[in-house]
């Protein structure tokens, strides 16, 4: 029987985090996954050239039934730590957006990371490999539910493996969610937690594409390809980001964002216009300046000739602008500053980039990550209810929350002052100018001045 101080289940994000941490503090980690390959999601992810994290992260860009849980991770280990990471693994990134980091080749290196700081740290990957049984109960499909078995005289875990047994001290499950089944993604980390007695909340696909009643789709699905920078708005949150409109329904930042607060059965807001704050009064003006303009040339001039073609076409606005009354712009501007529609459903977790729901996090502890009722069990990254909106912040949380439990205790403060100082670097780039601090959040730079102090 093999024997290792810490085991994590799950060679993604979070997981290899966890395991070069653990590592690092001198003890024997082994990482378990059935997949063929480590972190296929951070592959994927960025359209293969990974969004690694934002600068901007704070807690309220999180979604969580306890919007305070992912407090001290966040702050212990923010998006400056992982910065210096990268960079000082020599791996170039590009800000695409205000706080937004890409690699600016490809999202393998952010892997090689990992896998190189893993190897460094002494931590084993082991990949082909299926957990079935942990402390002797079934952890498969259709496993008999109940509390696990425990031998009073045995400290730890015993797991069941296709390559042997292996006991652990530590055991952490880093197992993700049910997003994108292709690459191997299961509801393992649940059927784990239910094992040890843990509440699993209700999971949903979260920034996922959202698909159309017949009416809507029948006028949108010949716009397939368009997009168009709007501001949409679902469950009290609303984006401006563009959004793009596909064969299946509607995709892109706009509606990827919003799918994540939205309630089956409500309706999503979408304001086509979000620079125009009156378009009333510009079509009045339009219509005093150029009478004889119709509504679908006006439309030109705010979008592309197929979108405003297909709106004008939808909506009925056909005739020159001094065939309409007051009351009919007002109509129309009131559809282009508040479109309703409500979808079917969405894409469901086959295109779904997050998990909403997950393990209950009233359960873990949220400075070490630890079950409480479990002593050296340990739930991270994913598998817990806590989902980052769109634009890096489910990879941050997937760094915090992995380095987390490695560096709880006492000597977790001294952990972080043994860092190099590369993010003086950053520092520099923001002072001459090269990253400004608008861009920054006010936490955000909170985290950069005690990283250098």
């Amino acid at each position: 029987m093999q024997h290792y101080d810490v085991v994590v289940i799950g060679a993604g994000a979070a997981g290899l985090m966890c395991a070069a941490s653990a590592g690092y503090r001198g003890r024997s980690v082994l990482v378990l996954d059935h997949a063929n390959k480590a972190g296929k999601k951070i592959l994927m992810s960025g359209g293969g050239r990974c969004n690694f994290t934002n600068l901007n992260t704070t807690p309220d860009h999180f979604v969580s039934a306890n919007p305070h849980f992912c407090k001290s991770a966040l702050h212990r280990y923010s998006p400056w730590h992982f910065v210096e990471l990268v960079e000082r693994h020599g791996v170039g990134h590009v800000e695409k957006a205000p706080g937004q980091l890409f690699c600016d080749t490809s999202s393998k290196a952010i892997l090689q990371v990992l896998l190189t700081e893993c190897e460094w740290a002494g931590a084993e990957v082991r990949l082909n490999t299926a957990v079935t049984h942990i402390n002797d109960r079934p952890v498969g499909e259709g496993a008999a539910g109940g509390p696990p078995e425990t031998d009073a005289d045995e400290r730890g875990f015993r797991l069941r493996t296709g390559s042997g047994e292996i006991r652990c001290e530590r055991l952490v499950i880093a197992a993700g969610g049910l997003s994108i089944p292709t690459l191997g993604a299961s509801a393992f980390a649940y059927r784990v937690a239910e094992r040890f007695g843990l509440k699993v909340l209700p999971t949903r696909a979260g920034l996922v594409p959202f698909t159309l009643q017949p009416a809507d789709k029948a006028w949108l699905a010949e716009l397939s390809g368009v997009s168009a920078e709007v501001r949409a708005e679902a469950g009290g949150r609303a984006f401006a980001e563009p959004l793009l409109i596909t064969h299946r329904g509607l995709s892109g930042p706009a509606m990827l964002q919003v799918s994540s607060f939205w309630t089956p059965g409500d309706a999503v807001t979408v304001d086509w216009l979000p620079a125009l704050a009156d378009p009333l009064a510009a079509l009045r003006q339009a219509r005093h300046e150029q009478p004889g303009t119709g509504v679908e040339k006006w439309l030109r001039g705010f979008f592309s000739q197929r979108l405003a073609g297909a709106l004008a076409a939808h909506f009925g606005w056909s005739g020159p602008l001094q065939h309409y009354s007051n009351e009919a712009l007002a109509e129309i501007a009131s559809v282009l500053k508040g479109w309703r529609f409500k979808p079917s459903g969405t894409e469901g977790y086959r295109t779904a980039e997050v998990t909403l729901g997950g393990v209950d996090t009233d359960s873990v502890s949220s400075k070490t990550f630890e079950v409480k009722s479990v002593p050296g069990l340990y739930f991270i990254g994913e598998a817990l209810d806590v989902t980052g909106e769109l634009g890096g912040f489910n990879f941050q949380w997937a760094w915090s929350s992995g380095w987390s439990p490695a560096n709880c205790g006492p000597t977790s403060k001294s952990a972080v002052s043994a860092m190099p100082r590369a993010p003086l670097r950053t520092a520099a780039l923001i002072r001459l100018g090269r990253i400004e601090p608008r861009m920054t959040s006010k936490s955000a730079l909170m985290g950069l001045a005690s990283l250098m102090a």
